[in-house]
């Protein structure tokens, strides 16, 4: 049988042929591990256009990438070393079509992937339900002011990014598939125990420990993720994970529109039945992380699912597929820890500094209205039902232009350009904010805030942005870490800027 190989100087006949599954397999008498390779496929390019397209390949040609490994003498560098977990599937030689690398991606989605979303749904639900609760006048009945909630919003930020880089450390050390579901458990403990909040001490209280709970889920799952993916296929990737942020809104103000009138029932108001019923629901997805989460491609066997999620030829392609795109993914176990030398060397990488400042002020100028958005609605006089529900156009809005800023950014191969939208977006929306004053109309007022806290969310770019500069598995894991910190400085910062001047319009008021 011969096939003809895209991009290659020869084709396939002599070492191997395509079976009836269109998988690559070894012609009788020779193996993947022969002296003489098989030939390899045309290396991916990048597009600089837009409107430019890769022409597909054929699906039964070789997909395997060019590497460092298809040097014998850089293959010895760069050889996974043997406490690496995935090193016995590591093989230089090995090959696999388009085809057969397309179903083992769409396997990698559906178990991998679309549970990452599911943790995210969940985290999401429980750290802005406080946004629905607003909306049911949880503010009055707590007798707090918008200060308070203003401090608890900065606490919980605060302690989440001081949470960041010891949840990746300890995810390091003992493993994100075991790390990931203790945090899901802690935190929908928290959650729900907001049921029971008496004042404002219990509920700064609360908003605390629900930060230092939920830091470092973001970077860990980032991190899992890069176990399983390339570094072209993680920024979509990504784009769809934090594209469950904008679901979880939608589905939470839905939620919200029910639950919340259950106010009245036992005496008691709708707002607590939401942490109640919420926090519930995120402890069922705790539970079931700790079903669903493989340590990595080859440890997806266990007791309660003895055959695992992929075969070994699927392990074969998964594991030497990332490594030939990034051969440092293998210079750590996924339960090996870092040392403070190893954190210091990481912090010291001075190239990844300009992404951690985007990081802090990338969200300055849009920040303020999403947060207060359904504060605003009920002061211009919309009612519990109508405020959730008229939250829900900036969510869809914001979901659809972060996936569209995603592709834009991988298509045109620039994440400076996404980030540049971002600003674009935001600059005459805020212009013609600012202009605005009693006289204008409640729906002029909304259809702007709507537009504005629907911005084109660019976080998930410079996180794979992050990410893909990251040059080790160590230098990932601090990374990945820092640049969420420097994001939750920048919540604070206009928090706190904005209580400044709250408080400064107040002190300047004529009596």
């Amino acid at each position: 049988m011969t096939t003809s190989i895209v991009g290659v100087s020869n084709t396939i006949d002599e070492k191997a042929s395509l079976n009836e599954k269109g998988q690559l397999t070894p012609t009788t008498g020779s193996s993947f591990n022969d002296e003489k390779a098989l030939p390899l496929a045309t290396p991916e390019e990048s597009s600089s256009s837009l409107f430019s397209w890769k022409r597909r390949p054929d699906l039964d040609t070789i997909a395997t990438q060019p590497s460092v490994f298809d040097d014998p003498t850089a293959l010895e560098v760069y050889r996974p070393p043997p406490e690496y977990e995935n090193a016995h599937r590591f093989n230089p030689n090995a090959r696999w079509t388009y085809r057969e690398e397309r179903n083992v991606v769409r396997k990698m989605d559906w178990r991998i992937t679309v549970w990452a979303c599911i943790m995210f749904f969940a985290l999401d639900l429980d750290r802005n339900n406080l946004t629905q609760a607003n909306s049911d006048n949880f503010l009055d009945d707590l007798n707090l002011t918008t200060n308070d909630f203003n401090l608890a919003n900065a606490l919980f930020r605060a302690s989440f990014l001081v949470a960041e880089l010891p949840s990746q450390l300890i995810s390091k050390r003992v493993g994100p598939d075991n790390w990931i579901p203790t945090q899901l458990m802690l935190w929908s403990v928290l959650s729900f125990s907001q049921f029971w909040l008496k004042g404002r001490a219990s509920f700064l209280a609360c908003r605390t420990l629900l930060g230092f709970m939920q830091g470092g889920f973001i970077p860990d799952i980032v991190l899992y993720l890069s176990y399983f993916f390339t570094k072209s296929e993680l920024p979509i990737r990504l784009a769809f994970f934090w594209f469950s942020n904008y679901i979880s809104h939608i589905v939470s103000a839905f939620f919200a529109t029910g639950i919340l009138r259950l106010r009245g029932t036992h005496g008691l108001e709708g707002w607590r039945y939401l942490f109640l019923i919420e926090g519930l629901l995120t402890c069922g997805v705790g539970i079931g992380a700790w079903f669903l989460m493989p340590p990595g491609p080859t440890q997806t066997k266990a007791w309660f699912r003895p055959k695992g999620w992929f075969n070994e030829r699927e392990e074969i392609i998964i594991v030497n597929r990332v490594l030939r795109d990034d051969p440092t993914k293998s210079d750590m176990h996924n339960r090996e820890g870092l040392s403070i030398r190893g954190i210091y060397q990481c912090l010291k990488d001075w190239r990844l500094w300009p992404i951690y400042c985007l990081g802090i002020v990338h969200m300055i100028p849009v920040g303020p209205p999403q947060t207060y958005l359904t504060l605003s609605l009920r002061n211009l006089g919309f009612n519990t039902t109508e405020t959730n529900l008229l939250s829900i156009p900036s969510t869809i809005i914001g979901g659809l232009l972060l996936l569209a800023a995603a592709f834009f950014s991988e298509k045109v191969n620039s994440r400076v350009a996404a980030t540049v939208i971002l600003q674009l977006w935001a600059l005459p929306l805020l212009i013609a904010l600012y202009t605005f004053n009693s006289h204008t109309s409640q729906w002029a007022y909304y259809m702007v805030v709507t537009l504005i806290a629907g911005f084109p969310y660019i976080h998930p770019i410079q996180v794979a942005w992050t990410s893909r500069n990251s040059n080790s598995v160590r230098a990932r894991t601090v990374s990945a870490s820092c640049y969420n910190m420097f994001v939750q400085a920048g919540f604070i910062i206009y928090v706190s800027d904005l209580q400044f001047l709250i408080y400064f319009e107040k002190e300047n008021t004529p009596l």
